[in-house]
């Protein structure tokens, strides 16, 4: 029997519940959703409108000048690949250890832990962090440092991906291998690998998205750099720190500047987050 026929009332009051936190939620995501879009409204009318040849082939130019942020552009890329370089192989043995080898351990659980505290860690500690380790040290600002400090927030999304990924690879495969006289070093590169390559790519994908953004840990480490400049011991320019000092200023045309830096650097976290879901569903979908 239904609870409306043992006792209409109590129905009817789960009823109105349901009800009322059913409309609060949907309220609150269609609040969500109107200033999410009223932000994109904005950020691409504006952004669309600074967009221009000279933005991707001339340096930023001091107030008054035409120019465009060519150097910022190639700094935050090269400044970001260097950083999945350092921190990919890092976060993938990381991860392979907390997966394969440390199962159950006290030693995994505690880096497990220290792992999620960097995850949630604010950027700028670790910003603060790399300049007392690496800046201070060497006496000036540099690519290498703000790399480094980049690096530092990619790690923990790798391990956390990787080892999520290998511990969905089922153990009568690497069973299966053990048989057949594989090593286990053979058995991860061959069969735990393998399986979740898509979803560790996932999580690198993923990493590269949070990183492209962040300004504090370069305000830190790599400052910024008014010319077009491939020399990673000193400053360099990239696209958080300019955006963040042109947006600031009293000048119009580093304003529009800074819309448009704001419009590409959404435009490439959204093609980076679209990727790794979708390369995460082709392995969904695949499995």
């Amino acid at each position: 029997m239904s609870d409306r026929t043992l006792d209409p009332n109590r129905y009817l009051w789960r009823r109105l519940t349901n009800g009322f936190f059913l409309c609060a939620a949907i309220a609150v995501t269609a609040l969500g959703l109107v200033i999410l879009a009223s932000i994109l409204i904005t950020l691409i009318g504006r952004g669309f409108a600074a967009l221009s040849p000279q933005l991707f082939s001339q340096p930023t130019p001091p107030p008054g000048n035409d120019g465009g942020l060519s150097n910022a552009i190639l700094g935050s890329v090269l400044m970001t690949m260097l950083a999945t370089l350092i921190g990919t192989p890092v976060g993938v043995l990381a991860g392979t250890w907390l997966a394969e080898y440390g199962r159950g351990t006290l030693v995994a659980a505690t880096v497990r832990f220290i792992n999620d505290i960097l995850l949630s860690a604010p950027s700028i500690l670790i910003g603060l962090f790399i300049y007392q380790v690496v800046v201070v040290p060497l006496g000036h600002f540099s690519g290498w440092a703000g790399a480094i400090a980049l690096a530092v927030i990619l790690i923990p999304v790798v391990v956390r991906t990787t080892e999520d990924m290998l511990l969905l690879v089922p153990d009568r495969l690497r069973e299966a291998a053990a048989a057949l006289g594989a090593p286990y070093w053979r058995v991860i590169v061959s069969i735990s690998y393998r399986s979740a390559r898509t979803g560790i790519l996932t999580g690198v994908l993923l990493g590269i998205a949070r990183i492209a953004g962040e300004t504090a840990p370069l305000l830190f480490t790599a400052l910024n750099n008014q010319f077009q400049s491939l020399d990673l011991n000193g400053p360099m320019a990239n696209l958080p720190v300019v955006i963040f000092q042109f947006a600031m200023s009293p000048y119009d045309d580093w304003q529009r500047l800074a819309w448009a830096g704001a419009l590409l650097i959404t435009v490439a976290i959204l093609v980076f987050s679209v990727t790794a879901r979708i390369v995460l569903r082709t392995r969904d979908q695949t499995r």
